[in-house]
């Protein structure tokens, strides 16, 4: 395991399926880092949604997302939402269809920009979602942006849906993935998009191991 000092940051911004999530978790593997998926805890707060039966824009949803804990065990690979195991849902198409509504509410990005940045607070961590290096953590010490083809994107995804077992076509998983691009980068408040001093890696034709072992030799 190669060594990064005591308390860096790195973050890493792109759309859904560039591979950002498996490339974060697998530099914390190898750097020893914190782990945080804020994508994930997006999800979470949709999954609240779902259950609760309310609209992005509700102000009881909005006390929920203030009321409730979310936490991520084994290296992200398990998120927890008041205890409770919710890593299946959270990628489930439901929550796909609903979760740039919920993201781009200001209120709700509000208070879980706050969670990450404690959690930023505490120590050496490696952050991917869509505003890190932004707006969350716009002092990162490094900054990387990922992104890939439209397609190569809704293959990847499909992959992880079928080995969960969800039926669904890979132009149905295009259409969501290009709407949740458009709704990423139009929104308002915190839109996707690379920051000026981010480093732009296009993943389309890489493997997954070659964008690890890229962004290890721009840290070390």
């Amino acid at each position: 395991m190669k060594k990064i000092g005591s308390q860096v940051t790195i973050a890493i911004d792109g759309p859904a399926g560039s591979g950002k999530s498996t490339v974060a978790r697998r530099v914390a593997e190898e750097l020893g880092l914190l782990y945080l998926d804020s994508g994930a805890m997006y999800r979470a707060v949709t999954v609240l949604a779902i259950r609760g039966g309310l609209t992005a824009d509700s102000p009881e949803l909005l006390e929920q997302v203030k009321a409730c804990h979310i936490e991520f065990e084994d290296n992200g690979k398990t998120i927890l939402l008041n205890a409770k195991d919710i890593s299946v849902q959270i990628r489930t198409p439901a929550v796909n269809r609903r979760v740039a509504d919920v993201a781009k509410v200001p209120e709700i990005r509000h208070e879980i920009v706050k969670h990450q940045q404690r959690i930023g607070g505490e120590g050496s961590i490696i952050a991917e979602g869509r505003d890190l290096t932004t707006i969350v953590f716009p002092n990162a010490d490094f900054k990387f942006y990922l992104d890939a083809s439209v397609t190569e994107r809704a293959k990847r995804r499909l992959a992880e849906l079928q080995a969960q077992n969800v039926n669904i076509t890979l132009a149905a998983v295009e259409a969501e993935i290009s709407a949740r691009d458009e709704k990423d980068k139009t929104r308002a408040h915190s839109p996707l998009r690379a920051a000026g001093d981010a480093i732009v890696v296009d993943t389309t034709d890489k493997t997954i191991n070659e964008v690890v072992d890229f962004i290890i030799a721009k840290v070390c």
